[in-house]
Parts: C-alpha cells; structure tokens; sequence
C-alpha cells in the first residue's frame, strides 16, 4: 500500500535511508532537515547531506530550528501524511507533532533497543566490547528511544570493527528494513513488542576530551576506544609534546610488564608497540600534526628517534 511519507533526518546515515525511499510506491511529501551549518576552514555553510539528496529528487525541504512553533506544527499537520519517520534528524519531536501523522511516528534507530538508547549507539556499542549490534523500528512516543518495537535487524562487531564500518554496515541494514516495514505497516504496528526497561541502557554524547589515550587502562580498552572513535573524535596521545592521532591498533599481549604504561617498548615495520596499564597494544595507523594519516612504518622511516624504544606517550602535562 502507498503511504504519504514526510522524512526527518540530518546526516549521511540518515540520507541512506532517505534514498531508499526515493524509489520506492510511497510518496515523499516533504522532508525535514537541520539548518544549514558552517563547515570547512571557510566556515561557510553547508546542507546537510539529506538536504543535498532531497533536493536532487526534487522533494521538497523545511529547516526550522525547533518543532515547538505551532505555526510549524500547523503546516506540518495539513499534510495529512501518513507517517512520519525520523533518521537520525537531531530534534525533539513534540506531542503535537507525534500525533499529526494518521498512523503515527518511526524511528529508524541504530541499536538493538532497549540497549544503547540516546546520541551515540553504535561509538558506545564497540567501546563496550559488545560483540553485536543492530538496527531496530520503533514506533514514536514521548520519551527517548523508548518506544514499542516494530522490527529488527542485527549484525556483528567483529575485532576490527570501526564506527565508520559499522555506520556503513547498520545504514545497508536499515534501508531494506524500512521498506519491509512500510510495505506491511499495520501488521507491524498490531504485532509491536514493548521494550524491556530492565536491560536499558544510555548511549552518551560523544565528548572530544573522551578521546585521549589513557595508558593505564588495558589494552583491550584502549583499542575498542580507537574503533569507536574512528572517525570522529579520533583517539589522541601525546609525545614529546606533540598531539599523536591514533587511527588504528591492535592488543598485542596481556601479561604485565616492568615499564610504566605509555612507554614504547618497539617500533618497526610492524607497529609501535606500547605498554598499557594491562597487556600491550600496537600502533599500526597514527597523524603526525600538519600530516595526514599513515602507517607506522611510513611514520618511522620518517620519524624514528622520535618513537625510539623507551620514549613514553603521555597526556601534555606530564613529562617524558
């Protein structure tokens, strides 16, 4: 059955979903996107990437700041759309606005609810070790990503997992998903599961500060940080008081050694071996300031006293 869609998102994951809808029997009405932010070293403003491909297929596009006007409200309730689905859009979706739609609001979210609700499922999901993920449909309501479930999807976090893979991975899944659940939308919606409030947990906001290599953790931790933080924030050390992106390690060992966590125990061809508060961890892509990503052995052959074994990595304020 063709419905009468209004889309709401914002990002690249968001326009995934966008444009599999762009083909498909429903028509989009209008979609809903943030306003334009500045961007580059120019600061000048850009759309957001479900702005650019909405405007490529020639649907319409509204940018308010906020859903709480009621002349916003109005117009988006003279639509009479069938149903509103939210990607990932970055505002909150006010009572008036989850009622206007005849069969209601869906979110396409980017875990397997009710675990990892909130801002950042999919950076929380590798930094917590979790061995699978997924994407689940929830039908709207007032509360934050507590809504009954409609459908879901999953996949698995693998060892080499980055947020970026898996952002790509979760957008594949999440499309066809969709469109599975449009094209049957009462029986979902008659069939929908409530979430199980014991076993919620809260995806936070990424924080850049939350970036910085702690050495005296273990190195299992540290290298689930740097997957869930690649490619933004990016993982970050220090040494010789220059700011070392890490792009990409490996744990190496788990035995305890002599050496205080941060020392550089080896550095070749291989990787740049370093001690953590538990086990090992091995630096195979790292960004030098002003330079842009390379392997460890690239940086070596180009930097080698700076990474000599027995040089320690550290937070800015400490010595080497």
């Amino acid at each position: 059955m063709a419905l009468k869609l209004v889309f709401a998102g914002t990002p690249e994951f968001a326009a995934a979903h966008l444009e599999g809808l762009i083909d498909s029997e429903h028509q989009l009405m209008t979609v809903y996107t943030q306003p334009d932010r500045p961007a580059g070293r120019g600061k000048k403003l850009q759309a957001s990437p479900v702005k650019q491909l909405a405007l490529e297929a020639g649907i319409p596009v509204r940018q308010p700041a906020t859903l709480r006007d009621t002349t916003e409200q109005a117009w988006l309730a003279r639509l009479e759309a069938d149903v509103l689905i939210v990607v990932a859009y970055g505002l909150i979706l006010p009572l008036p606005v989850l009622d206007a739609p005849r069969l209601g609001c869906l979110n396409v979210h980017a875990s397997l609810l009710p675990r990892w609700r909130g801002a950042a499922p999919i950076q929380r999901a590798i930094e917590a070790g979790d061995t699978q993920t997924g994407i689940t449909i929830m039908q709207m309501d007032e509360g934050l990503d507590t809504g009954a479930m409609l459908a879901t999807a999953r996949c698995a976090i693998g060892g080499d997992t980055t947020a970026a893979s898996l952002h790509d991975q979760l957008a594949q899944l999440g499309a066809p998903l969709l469109r599975q659940v449009l094209a049957d939308l009462p029986t979902h919606q008659s069939r929908a599961c409530e979430q199980d409030e014991s076993q919620a947990t809260y995806a936070n906001k990424i924080l850049k500060s939350e970036a910085e290599l702690d050495w005296s953790r273990s190195a299992v931790a540290l290298d689930r940080a740097i997957r869930a933080f690649n490619p933004f924030p990016v993982c970050f050390t220090h040494l010789q008081g220059e700011r070392i992106k890490v792009w990409q390690a490996q744990p190496a060992g788990t035995a305890p050694l002599p050496e205080p966590p941060g020392t550089i125990l080896r550095a070749s061809r291989d990787g740049i071996l370093v001690s953590c508060g538990s086990g090992q961890l091995n630096i195979t892509r790292l960004q030098l300031p002003g330079a842009k990503p390379l392997s460890a052995e690239q940086v070596i052959n180009g930097s080698a006293d700076m990474f000599s074994s027995g040089a320690r990595f550290c937070a800015p304020s400490s010595s080497n």
